[in-house]
């Protein structure tokens, strides 16, 4: 019995429908069968009973199904310590206000995460201080770039803003409003970058205000009546509204680094960051170019 047709048990059992385990694992439907019923001559008994309405598992089927999950869950782990052997102790900062899904899985993954600013992790990184960064774009192209995380930059605002209950607001609706901001230090190409890009689709704030980094007192800044904030949808709190923005940039994260002997690690782990994020860069066409795409810094738990 081999790994592979335990995936395709599962996937089977899971979905009750040959067609849509065969989507699901890029196989054609004759492929798929032909495994199964290989599986099954291996076990010596039928494991699913075939009807008009799908694949029911058989009892021994239902009997299977747990040791195979508990199986491949023990590969999987095996899997991962032989490919990331030396992610654990790279040293690695991160610029604050990244994706959650992203910070969670650094958190538990390595010993330790620093918050410094993008320019300080570049700095760092050059000297041999960091092994990676993880940095809102843009940067310095000359280090190799890996992005982990996309999403449309919207419009935040407190739950008793005028615009709170539109459905979606244009660059224009924003007129007269206050730009709850951060501090350029933290990134200043991406603090360049949206302000220009506002500039030119015809909104200038009244006024920009640095924000706190702290969360909480991040959103007592944004509780004014005509203040609002550029963030991703994630960095929404208890208490706000995230509003899409039409003809909004893409904001993108990304593990950086310089080629050492760390560089296959640091590829390694940014592949799975993009994983724990579910990228999908929808910005960049097939040439690498595409509307411009800052990185949205939120507010910090």
């Amino acid at each position: 019995m081999e790994l592979r047709q335990l995936r395709y048990f599962r996937a089977v059992a899971e979905e009750r429908n040959l067609t849509r385990a065969a989507a699901r694992l890029h196989l054609r439907p004759t492929s798929l069968s032909q495994q199964i019923i290989a599986l099954e001559r291996e076990v010596g008994t039928a494991l699913f009973v075939r009807g008009p309405n799908g694949m029911e598992p058989t009892e021994a089927g239902r009997a299977l199904l747990p040791e195979a999950e508990r199986t491949l869950r023990q590969a999987e782990r095996a899997l991962h310590a032989a490919r990331f052997p030396a992610a654990e102790g790279l040293r690695l900062a991160v610029t604050p206000g990244s994706p959650p899904a992203v910070a969670a899985l650094l958190a538990r993954k390595l010993r330790q995460v620093d918050d410094l600013p993008v320019s300080a992790q570049l700095t760092r990184i050059r000297s041999g201080e960091l092994d990676a960064g993880l940095v809102v774009l843009p940067v310095d192209p000359a280090l190799t770039v890996a992005i982990v995380s996309t999403a449309e930059l919207g419009v935040l605002v407190d739950s008793a803003h005028p615009l709170a209950s539109r459905t979606e607001v244009s660059w224009a609706d924003l007129s007269g409003n206050d730009l709850l901001w951060f501090d350029r230090a933290l990134a200043p190409g991406y603090h360049d970058e949206v302000l220009a890009l506002a500039k030119k689709a015809g909104w200038t704030p009244r006024r920009i205000l640095h924000g706190p980094p702290r969360r909480a007192l991040f959103a007592g800044a944004l509780r004014a009546p005509d203040v609002v904030a550029l963030r991703p949808r994630w960095s929404a709190g208890d208490g706000q509204r995230w509003l899409p923005l039409r003809d909004s940039p893409v904001v993108r994260h990304a593990l950086v680094w310089q080629d050492s002997q760390h560089s296959r690690a640091c590829a390694d782990l940014a592949a799975e960051l993009a994983r724990a994020a579910g990228t999908h860069d929808r910005a960049v066409t097939p040439d690498g170019h595409g509307r411009p795409s800052p990185a949205g810094l939120g507010p910090s738990t």
